[in-house]
């Protein structure tokens, strides 16, 4: 708190919930102060691996609790999806969706019509909850009919994870990079021909957007996703890709080489995926929703 306060800043701005105390207590010495509501976190905890299961509606119910009594006292919240609105509408009088979306700028040294090499690309946490489960099974279809099918797995990961995980008919095929700075893990994406996102069908992945599938198709990559109605509205009905059943690792696999034996396809998809978020989903955009929060917070 003492530090935040040295800085006095015009407004302070908040997403991790441990922070609430200091935010609230900067609030009552006359500071602006946001939260910013990144991940809808009680429904979160729900599907929380590392919580017992008998706790996970107890603690959720306490968070929502926690939630319902402090957020009214925020100058504004920003929510990062859509989908919160609903949950979040009564909690404070001032409400403001702003998407977390790509730069498209910043990614277009790494958008490419050309991508020879039969690789797939994945950039972003790694748990079976994230796909990483249905990743490896797809891969061992692939491998016996794409002989040099190759996986680029960037994000950290438990080493019990991979511990459990059979790897020894595609540890040829697949490469785990742990944690690395978006720009250069883009570098590996310069050749895939697939950028995959696949979440298993839990609610709060069901309401959520993907950021990796709107950087995907930042830079011109075909899209393999989740067959969410969330996601089939963008990527299914732009033609940016392919939504599949995210437990049916047969279908991800014919999804993924339909997309390298296509070409023309596959070109298609991602320049569509490019226009898309030219036109629609990218931070400029959402950043002139941010800065008429902050002038009006400002002016008061």
């Amino acid at each position: 708190y003492k530090k935040a306060r040295e800085l006095n800043c015009d407004i302070y701005h908040f997403h991790d919930p441990e922070l609430i105390p200091i935010a609230l207590k900067l609030k009552r010495n006359g500071k602006k102060v946001i939260f910013d509501i990144h991940e809808n976190i009680a429904l979160q905890i729900l599907n929380k691996e590392y919580i017992p299961k008998f706790l996970r509606k107890i603690t959720s119910n306490l968070y929502r609790n926690y939630e319902i009594k402090k957020l009214k006292n925020f100058d504004a919240l920003i929510l990062a999806e859509n989908s919160y609105y609903e949950y979040y509408k009564l909690l404070n009088k001032k409400i403001e969706i702003v998407l977390n979306m790509p730069d498209a700028d910043a990614l277009n040294s790494f958008y490419s019509e050309k991508r020879i090499k039969n690789e797939i690309f994945y950039i972003g946490g790694i748990s079976n909850n994230r796909g990483f489960e249905m990743y490896i099974k797809a891969l061992k279809i692939l491998k016996n009919r794409v002989s040099d099918i190759f996986m680029h797995l960037i994000g950290p990961y438990k080493i019990d994870l991979i511990k459990k995980t059979n790897l020894d008919d595609i540890k040829k095929a697949v490469k785990l990079y742990g944690s690395i700075p978006l720009i250069e893990a883009l570098k590996y994406s310069t050749n895939s021909k697939v950028g995959i996102s696949i979440l298993k069908p839990i609610e709060n992945y069901k309401e959520s957007y993907s950021t990796k599938i709107f950087e995907y198709m930042a830079i011109g990559l075909p899209v393999v996703t989740s067959k969410f109605k969330l996601y089939s509205e963008i990527v299914d009905k732009n033609n940016c890709g392919i939504c599949v059943d995210p437990e049916n690792p047969d279908e991800i696999a014919k999804a993924i080489e339909f997309i390298m034996t296509h070409p023309k396809k596959a070109k298609e998809m991602g320049q569509n995926g490019r226009k898309l978020i030219e036109k629609k989903y990218n931070w400029s955009i959402e950043e002139r929703k941010l800065n008429i929060i902050y002038s009006s917070l400002v002016q008061r």
